[in-house]
């Protein structure tokens, strides 16, 4: 058994989607991949040449590198228009930044100084650490990454500088929208028990794709709800905090961190309840039971979820025909007794449902394996 074994995970990256849903699969998920974006060249080059060739002939005081891709996109596409030597002479001589270690890496590799990196790989840490040693008449380069950054710019030009944009890449909508449509119903649905973002256009893509379909309330109410938004960092997470989902976010902002993340948060957010004397964790589409994995039906979940809700209480037949009706299924209470039959042979373990007459089920807390039971008909 691994962590995130019985977990479905949304994935909605576009760049290295492949290695971050291995990463996940050997972590024992199950993967729902569904592009929010897709990464496009700068459609017009002239607005990139022109910017550069400002950098060449008035070089920069100061020079922000915001992404590792981003900026070997510059130095590449300088050298084929010839400039590149020229492109990075003026650039040796400015104040060199970058916002975390792929930033700090491209720029090492283009052969110029180290630069300075925020600890924390935020942007705003950057910004202070640029205002601190006052701009006024200063010139100074940003790298874009994929979006434009007017707060950001904005505080630079208040400080008196002069800022010149580099907009090597763009982020647009996937041309085929199907895989992220059925990540988005999968989320609806609350079919799925974690979604990740790896970038803050992800993030409002998925948002933007639900509110053009009407369903983006629902989408926020899973998302702040049974359904966890994992981001790979703070910038990432903004377009979700506009919207009052909470999000959790490694220490440190690399896919493998995020993982991990998933790894301790998932488990915390199925409680391990002591039942009829052995350890049960309902998890997104199977059952931990005394550690052994058993594979549950849509339907068989669900009930296991809302009976999990009050352990020991007993839950009426009507209370669990409204929760399969909110799950897609039968409204029926006859429904009910047919699916707990198929739970419990999944289960395949007696007592573990018990049957209280002429009232409902219930999953009895009972840390001892010897501890009474209630009737249950075979």
């Amino acid at each position: 058994m691994n962590e995130l074994t019985g977990y479905t995970v949304g994935v909605t990256a576009a760049r290295r989607a492949e290695e971050f849903g291995s990463l996940l699969e050997s972590r024992g998920a199950r993967v729902v991949h569904g592009p929010a974006l897709r990464l496009l060249p700068l459609s017009d080059d002239t607005e990139l040449h022109r910017a550069s060739q400002e950098c060449i002939e008035n070089p920069p005081d100061a020079v922000v590198a915001t992404t590792g891709i981003g900026f070997r996109g510059w130095v590449e596409a300088a050298d084929g228009w010839g400039i590149g030597t020229d492109l990075l002479e003026a650039l040796r001589g400015a104040r060199l930044l970058a916002r975390g270690p792929k930033a700090r890496g491209a720029v090492g590799t283009a052969g110029l100084p180290e630069p300075w990196s925020p600890a924390s790989e935020s942007s705003a840490e950057l910004l202070d650490h640029l205002l601190d040693d006052g701009l006024d008449g200063k010139r100074v380069v940003v790298q874009l990454h994929g979006q434009p950054l007017p707060h950001f710019v904005e505080a630079l030009r208040c400080a008196g500088a002069q800022v010149i944009e580099i907009p090597v890449y763009r982020w647009a909508a996937p041309a085929d929208t199907t895989a992220l449509e059925n990540l988005l119903s999968a989320a609806r649905g609350q079919q799925l028990d974690a979604v990740t973002f790896t970038s803050a256009p992800a993030a409002a893509g998925l948002l933007a794709l639900a509110a053009e379909r009407g369903v983006r309330e629902e989408l926020v109410g899973a998302l702040r709800g049974p359904v966890l938004a994992a981001c790979v960092g703070p910038v990432a997470r903004a377009p979700l905090a506009e919207h009052g989902i909470e999000a959790v976010v490694p220490q440190r902002y690399r896919l493998g961190a995020l993982v991990r993340t998933l790894c301790e948060a998932l488990p915390k957010r199925s409680p391990t309840l002591p039942v009829a004397g052995r350890e049960l964790q309902v998890r997104g589409h199977a059952v931990l039971l005394d550690e052994e994995v058993k594979p549950i039906s849509r339907q068989g979940i669900t009930l296991l979820r809302t009976l999990a809700l009050e352990p020991g209480r007993v839950i009426s037949r009507r209370a669990l025909a409204e929760a399969l009706s909110s799950a897609g299924g039968s409204a029926d209470e006859h429904a009910v007794e047919q699916a707990v039959a198929r739970l419990r042979a999944a289960l395949g373990v007696p007592g573990l449902v018990q049957t209280v007459i002429k009232r409902g089920y219930r999953l009895p807390l009972e840390p001892m394996r010897d501890a009474p039971r209630c009737a249950e008909p075979s």
